[in-house]
């Protein structure tokens, strides 16, 4: 017994330690990703700097508790209204289409044309399966070095984060949090700012696909 009391301090030491070294990058993390792109983030439009393609990304047109999804309807009407505005000329739409019954791009695509968004200025990728693919695909397969991002705002921070480290002129719209900005989204963003930082500065981490050049404004829309 006299033992163990020294090996179980030892043991609560460590984890103690390991639980407040673990804090402390979550914490230089968002610090970081938030320092660096606070700046570049936009909320209104008449201030916001014209860019030739709004990036937008996707996300369900339904929330987990039924209805449509604040995320989606904000991120459909900023982009509406950027291009309205005419400080965007094309849409790019980046999301999810991992199966044949879910397509973020195409259900996004049809509700824009709905909105008055003609057909020629929207273009659709298909293998933004997450943040890091979707900015990193607008570089590498549709040649854009200058894009404005279109999402909410505390997920902005960290899609900008990421266009910076690949060398990508890009500022970010907000296109506000509604009711769908819960705990757990919040918690869930947190942490994958220090994954980014993994990924970005220690794996080197790069999309799931990439693929051939799309010009937009020259080729055909997808």
């Amino acid at each position: 017994m006299g033992l163990m009391l020294p090996r179980i301090k030892v043991m609560i030491g460590i984890l103690v330690a390991a639980l407040a070294g673990l804090l402390l990058l979550i914490l230089v993390a968002n610090i970081l990703v938030t320092s660096t792109t606070e700046k570049y983030l936009y909320s209104d439009i008449s201030t916001t700097p014209y860019n030739k393609v709004g990036l937008l990304l996707g996300t369900s047109k339904y929330s987990r508790t039924g209805g449509i999804n604040d995320h989606y309807r904000l991120r459909l009407q900023a982009a509406y209204a950027l291009f309205k505005a005419k400080r965007i000329d094309y849409i790019l739409i980046s999301g999810d289409n991992s199966t044949p019954y879910y397509d973020e791009p195409t259900t996004i695509r049809h509700d824009l044309l709905k909105m008055g968004v003609p057909a020629k200025n929207i273009y659709r990728d298909y293998a933004g399966f997450r943040t890091l693919d979707s900015i990193i695909r607008a570089k590498s397969v549709f040649g854009l070095n200058k894009f404005t991002i279109i999402s909410q705002g505390y997920l902005n921070n960290r899609a900008l984060y990421i266009a910076f480290n690949h060398h990508i002129d890009a500022i970010a719209f907000n296109a506000g949090s509604g009711a769908n900005s819960d705990t757990v989204n919040w918690i869930r963003e947190i942490l994958a700012r220090v994954l980014a930082l993994f990924e970005l500065h220690l794996l080197d981490t790069e999309p799931r696909y990439l693929g051939s050049k799309i010009h937009i404004g020259e080729a055909p829309p997808t």
